[in-house]
């Protein structure tokens, strides 16, 4: 029996059986649109035997359209109630049991996922997508690539390149892992309730060598913290609490990461944060 996915009269009566309603608070929308949702898994790639995982299924709307394309779906989700209906829809829409594994956990809390997924799909609430996809980045090696629907917002900011005005923090930290690129934008009348923010699908791939040293990440991540929380400051001033404790300690550790201490961190892509996070080597903490 081939899968079939909800419409959005289902959609609304799930929530209602369930008394579940979208909260501006846990940024909640619920994807109402079968087209949207196909459209995502089909930017993600999603192919018949691949392992997906996804953070916040929700009523399921996505899930089905993942689980349509023949691949497994790990769903993770922090709503119990949620938790509980996702295998008994699946199962009314043609699912195989063994098709879908559901996670009644806090995605931010995950530290394993059963069968090792190796694609990440979701839509993510916008309080949160940053956090949860460096903590999905940072766990799970086995997660190659993704797309994720985020607040707009978001996403250019995950995908923006060095001195874009919207690059920061988390550009550099996702950047960490592999490329990021916008991959399209999304309606909002395509969500239920309709949100007052635009949203935007952003894909990653790992890199095919990946960066695999903790501490060096560590160390890396606490430079580029340093760097963008005095963002309109030389570098030589804002990484001198992180580099040596005065501005002369940070330029003799820029310099010799061949980065220009009078640079700002916004002019940085992540090689560069690298090597000053080498050239610096362990952290005072």
């Amino acid at each position: 029996m081939p899968v079939t996915l909800l419409g959005a009269g289902e959609i609304r009566a799930l929530a209602a059986e369930l008394d579940v309603t979208p909260t501006k608070k846990l940024g909640q929308n619920f994807v109402v649109d079968a087209n949207t949702v196909r459209k995502i898994v089909q930017v993600a790639g999603v192919q018949t035997g691949e392992h997906v995982v996804e953070v916040g299924p929700g009523l399921g709307s996505l899930t089905l359209a993942i689980l349509e394309t023949g691949a497994a779906v790990t769903a993770v989700e922090i709503d119990h109630r949620l938790a509980a209906r996702l295998p008994e829809t699946a199962a009314a829409h043609g699912v195989a049991p063994d098709a879908l594994t559901v996670v009644d956990a806090d995605a931010l809390r995950v530290s394993e996922l059963p069968g090792e997924p190796s694609v990440l799909v979701a839509n993510l609430p916008y309080n949160v997508s940053v956090p949860v996809l460096l903590h999905f980045l940072e766990t799970f090696p086995h997660l190659q690539r993704g797309v994720v629907m985020v607040q707009a917002e978001v996403g250019e900011r995950l995908a923006a390149p060095p001195g874009s005005k919207v690059y920061g923090a988390p550009s550099v930290k996702a950047a960490w892992y592999g490329p990021w690129r916008l991959a399209g934008t999304v309606s909002r009348q395509v969500f239920w309730p309709v949100p007052n923010v635009d949203s935007v699908l952003v894909a990653f791939r790992r890199d095919a060598e990946p960066r695999t040293d903790e501490d060096e990440r560590r160390r890396t991540f606490a430079i580029v913290d340093a760097a963008f929380q005095q963002r309109r400051k030389m570098l030589r001033q804002a990484l001198s609490s992180v580099l040596g404790g005065s501005a002369a300690a940070a330029s003799d550790i820029l310099v010799a990461a061949g980065v220009v201490p009078t640079a700002r961190g916004e002019e940085l892509g992540v090689d560069d944060f690298v090597r000053i996070a080498r050239a610096a080597g362990p952290l005072a903490r």
